[in-house]
């Protein structure tokens, strides 16, 4: 004669491997079944039964055997399922709105790349002395530092700086009014 499954839930409880694998053989479709039609997805349910599987060794200890087994497994699926929801439901709330916000960001991203592949094309029709100028202090360094790198003086960094800002403001203009 075959053990209860009160009787197997006793034993795996308290560490029984194969008083689990049993229990576990018997009821496992039953599981499935009953998380896809709750869930309605076929992967959504593989994940369910799997998640239940793992918790149930922890969640047999719990069980006091008032009520049938299969009962009792019932609520425990559709506990996990209701949690799953709830998750769900949660993880959408906190990310409603980042997608909105990463399309800015790509926005602006894109934006970015574009304003410096026109500076690094304009720049190519600037001279070579005002380009290099140009180059280095956006490279972050310091008018005194660049004149240094040139060997020019500070105010003729300023003035190619002036320049070749006016230059690229010129050829942006009759870019647009093209």
């Amino acid at each position: 004669m075959e053990p209860s499954d009160q009787r197997l839930a006793k034993q795996a409880a308290l560490g029984d491997g194969d008083a689990f694998a049993t229990l576990l053989a018997r009821h496992y479709d039953r599981v499935f079944a009953l998380a896809f039609r709750m869930s309605g997805l076929r992967a959504e349910a593989e994940d369910l039964t799997q998640d239940i599987c793992a918790a149930l060794p922890a969640k047999l200890t719990r069980f006091d055997g008032h009520a049938q087994f299969t009962t009792w497994l019932y609520r425990v699926v559709v506990n996990a399922a209701h949690d799953r929801r709830r998750r769900q439901a949660s993880h959408a709330r906190a990310a409603d709105g980042w997608g909105d916000w990463e399309l800015s960001r790509q926005a602006a991203n894109a934006e970015t790349a574009e304003r410096i592949d026109w500076l690094t094309r304009a720049m190519r029709a600037l001279p070579e002395d005002l380009r290099d100028t140009l180059a280095l202090v956006l490279d972050d360094m310091t008018h005194a530092e660049v004149g240094e790198v040139l060997d020019v003086s500070e105010g003729t960094v300023s003035w190619r700086v002036s320049e070749a800002k006016k230059r690229l403001k010129d050829l942006k203009e009759k870019e647009e009014n093209a």
